[in-house]
């Protein structure tokens, strides 16, 4: 997963220099990555902590007797409070500070999972999945708004669709060792062993990450209050919250963004349990098995994040068309193979169709960040984030669930894919008013200090 990443440039434009580094330039241009690096694993923490559950689905059926509608809403709440909360968190963190507000959250989500495994019923578990989405809210609008915040706009894409695999690449953790956990301790270890590994990582990001230290290699004009950023000012240091939603471009952004993440949370939540009924796979094997699927969405979200900024190198409005492209190639992947037959081309259609499942994540993102004020960044994400989890993460899990009880699994699962075709829809209309979008934002950044509130 880490190749694309390899090859981006430094986020200090120091390196350009054919001075030799000096100790603290080395140190400028390594600690962004360093930020990435645990702001990445806190958040791969966050999905295995989400995503476990769907590895324990075939244990919690058989000892409390639940039905997949039930099963379903254990996911749907965490996504569902996501969605609620993270707009006035994403808000908070952008005041408070972006690194304190990540330290609370990812200690919350942890102890959360650890009542989860000391759950004795449904009702018990639901309001532990409930308390995870609380603490889950607005990491990924905030962690994504502060690896942002210390690199260059050209790498936007790229670094948006890698941190957004970590989802993907967390629920394969998640799933995968939590199903082979439970199988050989039992369910409620699963939900323990994420736990200590969420505590341990938080303890290591308090201790390396600071506002101070990321207020200095800041590539944007604002900082938390009492930070104060090497950047030099320009333009209103705080836009109004308004702002969110005044920018056509950016809300066609998040209606794409949200909508194509459907279909990518049903394959989250969904496959482990469609490789136990229709492959005959135990609960483990069939965990690694769907492990392998969204391993591939994961990657998937790298190189088309990576693609897409060499694509929108000369032209960034063809980013809305690479996304365009991956939204409609997982359309026909998915539903021809979900129709298929049980057998290795069924396998290999769901493989193509979910790798490029949520490719369309790190351009849509990248046109948040790029036409909205960087004050309002983490807000921004978190506005999107509201998106993905309203219109995709709990929406999706949840419809798919209940349209199981009704018509089957596999049938529900081949008619996910068409809320790509509203994605499409959403995007397009994006590319037609990007140039708006821009004339929206540049009028923003040229108002005065002094006339925003």
């Amino acid at each position: 997963m880490g190749t694309p990443l390899s090859s981006i440039p430094p986020a200090d434009d120091t390196s350009l220099t054919t001075h030799p580094a000096s100790p603290r330039t080395t140190r400028r241009r390594l600690y962004p990555w360093l930020v990435f690096a645990l702001t990445f694993a806190l958040l791969i923490s966050d999905y295995m902590s989400r995503q476990v559950l769907s590895a324990v689905f075939p244990f919690l059926k058989a000892e409390w007797s639940l039905a997949d509608s039930e099963l379903a809403s254990l996911t749907s709440i965490v996504a569902l409070m996501v969605g609620l909360l993270t707009l006035p968190l994403s808000l908070i963190a952008d005041r408070w500070g972006r690194v304190r507000s990540l330290v609370v959250m990812a200690v919350l989500w942890s102890i959360a999972t650890l009542l989860c495994a000391i759950a004795s019923n449904y009702e018990q578990m639901l309001a532990a999945r409930f308390l995870v989405g609380v603490g889950e809210a607005a990491y990924g609008s905030v962690g994504i708004a502060l690896v942002l915040s210390v690199f260059a706009p050209r790498v936007h894409a790229t670094l948006s669709g890698a941190f957004m695999a970590g989802g993907s690449f967390g629920s394969v953790l998640g799933v995968a060792l939590g199903g082979v956990i439970a199988v050989h301790l039992g369910w409620r270890w699963s939900f323990a062993a994420m736990a200590v590994f969420g505590l341990i990582l938080v303890a290591l990001f308090r201790l390396i990450v600071t506002e101070r230290k990321v207020a200095e290699n800041s590539v944007d004009d604002v900082a938390p209050r009492g930070v104060v950023s090497s950047a030099a000012p320009s333009g209103p240091r705080r836009a109004p919250v308004s702002s969110l939603f005044t920018n056509p471009a950016v809300l066609c952004a998040y209606a794409g963004g949200g909508l194509q993440m459907f279909t990518a949370a049903v394959l989250l939540s969904w496959t482990p349990s469609f490789f136990n009924r229709f492959y005959g796979l135990a609960p483990d094997k069939a965990g690694i098995a769907a492990a392998g699927i969204v391993l591939l969405v994961g990657s998937g979200m790298v190189v088309c994040g990576f693609i897409t900024d060499r694509v929108g190198r000369v032209d960034i409005r063809r980013k809305w068309l690479s996304a365009i492209a991956f939204c409609v190639i997982s359309l026909v992947c998915l539903t021809v193979g979900f129709g298929l037959a049980a057998g290795a081309s069924q396998v290999a259609l769901i493989c193509l169709g979910g790798f490029f499942a949520a490719g369309s994540s790190g351009p849509t993102a990248a046109m948040v960040a790029n036409l909205t004020h960087a004050s309002m960044r983490a807000s921004a994400m978190g506005s999107l984030t509201v998106a993905n989890n309203l219109l995709g993460l709990a929406l999706g899990p949840f419809v798919v669930g209940i349209l199981a009880d009704w018509v089957g699994l596999r049938t529900a699962l081949q008619l996910s894919p068409l809320v790509y075709v509203a994605a499409i829809v959403a995007l397009a209309a994006g590319y037609r008013l990007h140039p708006l979008g821009v004339r929206k934002l540049a009028a923003l950044q040229a108002r005065p200090a002094g006339g925003v509130r």
